[in-house]
């Protein structure tokens, strides 16, 4: 199962991305609705019924008593019906950008957990060779010391050393477990597959240069910084909708009126507006609120920003460092290290050096190859981090797009 694997099968079973996917189709499903004006109201009535006299409840002998029926319509201003659609739209980005936020996050815990089990794989293979070594080495002191050829010193030497080296392997079991288990909470039972392929840490997803990934463009492309940039565009779309609101929306209605046969019937027309008589107090103060609203959004996302870069230089620092380290090992300290062992091993071939400084010299070079492995999974730790700031939209189901028929009647 390769890394990529790993992430699709993730992504397909994620119910976050689907919660994400619900609630943007349900913030665009509103946005059509919003758009719209209010439902008509049907008025049925009886005016001026008599509930005294020699006419007490007689619906045709006075003249004022009348049968009505009648319709009531509402008529928001448009500005206000676009501005609804326009909320219901930043709650559907909104949703968006959660939901590429969820992305990432799936996509960089599996590729940890992933490398966690590919290394600690990879540890132990080498901890496995080392062992097969060591028990060599213990069969042949001890065969040595029966013969009268070695000392007790260097069998005890062997045993000590394979004792340590399995002690070291149950640590990288444990490991490898735990890696196990944390790929199983994203992939579940596909978890126990043997992983193949290898971490590319040496380069990014779309291969850019540090300098790049830092640029104010490329920032905002990621999802916690989309994520901030929703809640500024959503800050503001409240304030003109309240600002809208400081002028009145009109309601009409129109009734026939039936009277008795001996009577005219009737037609009546009315207007309703609200008076704001007390506008300083109560549109005027909703609008202020929604503007300290803006600005309280627009401070958060400013320092979103430079958090967020702080935060990427300072991944960047470690990723382009441990890069470097990994050259040096490879390049220099586990060469030296083998070097020391192979001379520990001929002096020792020649009765010049023991047993005990052969191990000492194998230890020392097995210690250098489990930094170098452990320094490769912290530099493909920061990589994982780095490479998925942004989710790789190529791997697990596409984003929710919204039908022909939920657009249907969008203003």
């Amino acid at each position: 199962m390769s890394l990529r694997e790993a992430q699709q099968l993730a992504a397909s079973r994620s119910g976050q991305l689907l919660a994400q996917d619900a609630a943007t189709r349900a913030a665009r499903e509103m946005a059509v609705s919003a758009g719209q004006l209010p439902d008509p109201v049907l008025k049925l009535g009886i005016d001026n019924l008599p509930v005294t006299g020699p006419d007490r409840l007689s619906l045709g002998r006075d003249f004022m008593t009348m049968r009505r029926i009648g319709l009531m319509q509402e008529l928001p201003r448009e500005k206000k019906r676009l501005l609804k659609t326009e909320r219901f739209e930043r709650d559907a980005e909104r949703a968006q950008a959660q939901r590429q936020l969820a992305l990432a996050g799936l996509q960089q815990g599996t590729a940890l957990a992933w490398l966690e089990r590919y290394y600690a794989h990879a540890m132990r293979a080498l901890l496995q060779q080392q062992l097969e070594e060591t028990r060599l080495q213990e069969q042949g002191a001890d065969i040595a010391f029966r013969e009268g050829r070695g000392a007790q010193a260097d069998v005890f030497a062997a045993r000590a050393a394979q004792i340590e080296l399995d002690d070291r392997l149950s640590q990288i079991d444990r490991q490898a477990r735990n890696a196990s288990l944390m790929l199983a909470r994203w992939i579940g039972a596909d978890a126990n597959r043997s992983l193949s392929g290898e971490p590319m840490w040496k380069t990014m997803r779309d291969n850019s240069h540090p300098d790049a990934m830092l640029s104010a463009g490329e920032l905002r492309q990621h999802p916690k910084l989309t994520l901030s940039a929703t809640l500024v565009e959503a800050a503001e779309t409240e304030a003109r909708l309240a600002q809208a609101n400081t002028k009145s929306d009109w309601t009409v209605e129109a009734a026939y009126q039936q009277r008795g046969p001996a009577f005219s019937n009737m037609v009546s027309i009315g207007i309703s507006i609200p008076l704001q008589w007390d506008p300083k107090n109560r549109q005027n103060r909703e609008t202020a609120a929604k503007l300290a609203a803006v600005d309280e959004a627009r401070a958060n996302d400013a320092d979103n920003l430079q958090a967020y870069e702080a935060e990427v230089r300072s991944l960047i620092n470690d990723w382009q460092t441990g890069k470097e380290r990994i050259a040096r090992y490879t390049a220099q300290m586990i060469p030296v290290a083998r070097q020391r062992s192979a001379a520990a091993l001929t002096a020792y071939r020649v009765g010049k050096g023991d047993l005990a400084s052969v191990l000492a010299a194998r230890r020392d070079e097995l210690t250098a190859r489990i930094q170098a492995l452990g320094l490769e999974l912290e530099t493909a730790r920061l990589w994982a981090q780095l490479n998925y700031l942004k989710p790789d939209n190529s791997i697990g189901p596409s984003a929710f797009a919204v039908t022909s028929e939920s657009s249907k009647g969008q203003p």
